[in-house]
């Protein structure tokens, strides 16, 4: 049933049925319910190098996506995401679709906290829902929240294995030039710590299709001073590197 309100995106339909669902392009199926989404298209690069991925298939359409395979783990994809709600958390939902039931996201974004080093984890708790896709799956709301229990056997596992953590929410927004300082002012007392593109989009639509989703965003440039301070973020290539290889193990236990 379609919810009517003032404005176009706070108008929630729960109709699980629409003109075209991702059903319509989930063929052929994975023989496997596992994938790692990331953001580090170098560390793709070196795991194809070293001959631990080989390239399972590749999605057609438009925009083209590859789907690799652990070599080592033949039951864990990996794939690249893309940048924004729309792209990323849209594919997520077409990967369900095709078998996806367990998935693990890593990325990095802006910190909202001076004291979050570059490359600390965050496990993701939840979002603050600055975007417009997150109100087509799941009804309004001010934050997000991901899965408790997934959350709690990620932190299980980092805590079993002396993997240093932080918890809290992300701040999702479609305008990566629109941070303005009043509204970082805002978010950091609502309680993000760090500002990102995907992840209301993505808890969102795992919490309509409920499947495990759980999300690790590293901390990357720096957002809390008089300026913008990119800290050198996408060359911490071993932090990267060591994250995707976290996320697959995480999807044995989640």
């Amino acid at each position: 049933m379609l919810h009517q309100a003032e404005y176009p995106a706070l108008e929630f339909d729960d109709n699980p049925v629409a003109k075209l669902n991702p059903s319509n392009f989930a063929d052929p199926k994975f023989d496997t319910d596992k994938l790692v989404i990331t953001f580090f298209p170098e560390v793709v690069r070196k795991l194809l190098d070293q001959d631990a991925i080989f390239e399972d298939r590749v999605i057609p359409g438009e925009n083209p996506i590859p789907i690799y395979r652990f070599a080592g783990d033949a039951e864990v994809l990996l794939t690249l995401g893309q940048v924004g709600c729309p792209a990323c958390a849209g594919n997520l939902d077409l990967f369900h679709a095709m078998g996806i039931d367990k998935v693990m996201f890593c990325g990095g974004g802006g910190v909202l906290d001076r004291n979050i080093e570059v490359g600390q984890i965050l496990v993701v708790d939840g979002a603050i829902r600055d975007e417009g896709f997150s109100y087509q799956y799941v009804a309004p709301s001010r934050v997000i929240y991901a899965d408790r229990a997934i959350n709690d056997k990620i932190i299980r596992y980092l805590e079993e294995n002396n993997i240093p953590y932080l918890q809290g929410l992300t701040w999702t927004t479609d305008a990566i030039f629109r941070e303005t300082p009043d509204r970082i002012e805002l978010r950091k007392r609502e309680g993000a710590k760090i500002v990102e593109m995907e992840q209301a989009g993505c808890i969102a639509v795992a919490q309509f299709r409920r499947f495990s989703y759980g999300a690790l965003v590293y901390g990357g440039d720096d957002l809390t001073g008089e300026e913008w301070s990119n800290r050198g973020w996408r060359s911490r290539e071993g932090v990267r590197y060591d994250l995707v290889q976290l996320c697959r193990k995480l999807l044995a236990v989640i």
